[in-house]
C-alpha cells in the first residue's frame, strides 16, 4: 500500500496510491482519519477500508496523477529525528571516522517540502548540497524497544532529500542550524508500508540524480546503524509516536565532496532520489525571494 498527503483546496488531504492515480480518503472513505497522523496511527485497524476505498473509489475522488499537488508526506512530524554519517563511504569523504553511537539531530517542520515542490536556495548561501536519504515513518508508540520487535512500529518507508547548506552547517557542532533552512528537505511522495519491501527496507539501491546525471549510487545494506538498530537506541531515549520521522543518512557522493567540485544546487537545477521499490522524488531548485 502507498499513501500519501495531497493537496485538495488547500488542506493537506491523506490519500492511498491507485496505479499512477491517487484516491482522497476524505471522499472515498469519509469515516477514515482524515489527518494523515492519525491514519497512520490507525493502519492496523483501518487498512482493510483504505483498500475497500481504493478498489471501489470513483468521480471526484480519483485525482489523476499528473494534476495531483503534494504536502510533504508528514506536513508536521511530531518529531523528525536525523543521523549523520550513517554510511562509512560517506564519513569517509568528509574525513569522518565511522561513528560508534549514531551522529543525532532533529529537524522541523518549517524546513521539509513536497515531491514537486522547489527547494529553496536561501539568500545567505551558495552552498545547498543533496543528500538521497531512507524516511522512516512510525506508526505505532514504542519505547524499549528490542531487535525482536523494533520493526513492528513502522509504518512505512519514503524517499528523503536532506537539503544541508554546508557553512552554516559547519559553523557550530551542532549539525542543527544547516539542516533546518526553510523549504529545503524534500520529503515524498508516498510511503510505502512495510509488507511491499525487505525487512527494515534493507538492501535497497539509493541514488541521487542531479539534472539527470547521477550523484550518489548506495545501497541501503551499508548502513552503519540500520533501521531496528537505530529504533532500538533512539527508544533508550525517548517515545516513538505515529507520525514521528527517522531519516536514515546518506551515502557517498555528496556535493561538497565532489572532485572536481564542489557542486552545489542552484536555481533552474532538479534533483530527484530514487530508493528501489519505494519510488522517486523530485524537486526544483529556486532562489529564496528577495
Amino acid at each position: 500500500m502507498r499513501l500519501a498527503t495531497i493537496d485538495r483546496n488547500g488542506r493537506p488531504t491523506p490519500a492511498v496510491r491507485k496505479g499512477n492515480d491517487y484516491v482522497d480518503l476524505t471522499q472515498a472513505a469519509p469515516a477514515l482519519p482524515k489527518d494523515i497522523i492519525a491514519l497512520i496511527g490507525a493502519l492496523g485497524e483501518v487498512r482493510g477500508a483504505i483498500e475497500e476505498a481504493a478498489e471501489n473509489a470513483s468521480g471526484a475522488a480519483i485525482v489523476p496523477g499528473e494534476q495531483v499537488r503534494f504536502f510533504p508526506l508528514v506536513p508536521r512530524p511530531g518529531k523528525m529525528i536525523c543521523l549523520g554519517l550513517n554510511y562509512v563511504d560517506h564519513a569517509a569523504e568528509g574525513g569522518h571516522k565511522p561513528p560508534e553511537y549514531p551522529a543525532i539531530f532533529l529537524r522541523g517542520p518549517s524546513s521539509l517540502t513536497a515531491h514537486k515542490q522547489p527547494i529553496i536556495r536561501p539568500q545567505c548561501s551558495v552552498q545547498l548540497d543533496y543528500e538521497a536519504e531512507l524516511a522512516v515513518i512510525i506508526g505505532k508508540t514504542a519505547r524499549h524497544l528490542t531487535k525482536d520487535n523494533a520493526l513492528d512500529c513502522v509504518a512505512g518507508y519514503a524517499c528523503f532529500n536532506e537539503g544541508s547548506v554546508r557553512e552554516y552547517q559547519r559553523k557550530t557542532p551542532q549539525w542543527t542550524i544547516g539542516k533546518n533552512f526553510d523549504q529545503t528537505g524534500g520529503f515524498g511522495p508516498d510511503l510505502v508500508t512495510p509488507d511491499e519491501l525487505p525487512a527494515g527496507a534493507k538492501g535497497l539501491k539509493i541514488m541521487s540524480r542531479l539534472n539527470g546525471k547521477v550523484m550518489q549510487d548506495g545501497n541501503t545494506a551499508d548502513m552503519i546503524f540500520d533501521v531496528p538498530t537505530t529504533l532500538v537506541t533512539l527508544s533508550e531515549c525517548m517515545t516513538l509516536e505515529p507520525g514521528d520521522v527517522i531519516v536514515m543518512g546518506t551515502p557517498a557522493g555528496v556535493g561538497h565532496a565532489k572532485k572536481p567540485g564542489p557542486v552545489w544546487m542552484k536555481a533552474g537545477d532538479t534533483i530527484e532520489i530514487e530508493i528501489e521499490g519505494i519510488g522517486t522524488l523530485v524537486n526544483p531548485i529556486e532562489d529564496e525571494a528577495a
